[in-house]
């Protein structure tokens, strides 16, 4: 029995009403349209952040490469302060392109590497150290949380936008509200004789 008053409570914008005003009505339409547009909006919206995640990691990985480079003095030990997560530490090394240009950079290596020793580094579409391109697997959780942040981004911003113009709805509709009690407080003005 509750539930079934609820829902007619609930849906009452929606039924016929002889208390139901045209600004109801329209307060109604604009919920429903703000709902269908975040859901909708967010949808696309995610849709297409993820698309632009896998495409970029995709131009990244196409324009990357592996490189051995050797290492031009000795790495240090990273101090207490400047320990890192992945226990790695800048130093300069020096590559040459298989065209036979000659490039030297700051890359990443581990700690305590003597120089003249070889390691692994990226490169870009210029030559210059890059970090190691996305997996797969890292390219598809960037893209799915990407496009999640993305959508309910685009979402928040349309319900916001709806609840901006219910709040102006509202605001209007008291004011008429003052407006019909002001006049309705208004002592007849009787003429007499």
């Amino acid at each position: 029995m509750a539930v079934s008053e609820c829902t007619k409570i609930r849906w009452w914008r929606w039924r016929r009403n002889p208390l139901k005003r045209r600004s109801d009505v329209i307060e109604a339409w604009v919920v429903l349209c703000a709902w269908l547009f975040a859901l909708i909006g967010g949808l696309f919206a995610g849709l297409a952040a993820a698309d632009a995640v896998v495409g970029s990691a995709e131009r990244i990985r196409s324009e990357s490469r592996r490189v051995t480079a050797v290492l031009v003095r000795d790495a240090e030990e990273p101090g207490p302060a400047r320990v890192t997560t992945d226990h790695l530490v800048w130093a300069t090394v020096r590559w040459t392109d298989p065209d036979g240009t000659p490039h030297s950079d700051e890359a990443r290596v581990p700690p305590k590497t003597k120089a003249g020793s070889k390691v692994q580094v990226w490169t870009d579409r210029h030559g210059a150290v890059a970090n190691e391109p996305l997996s797969g697997a890292e390219t598809t959780l960037h893209a799915v949380s990407g496009g999640l942040l993305a959508g309910s981004g685009a979402a928040g911003l349309v319900l916001g936008a709806g609840w901006v113009v219910r709040l102006a709805m509202e605001r209007r509709r008291l004011a008429q509200w003052d407006a019909e009690w002001a006049r309705l407080d208004t002592p007849p003005r009787w003429k007499t004789g």
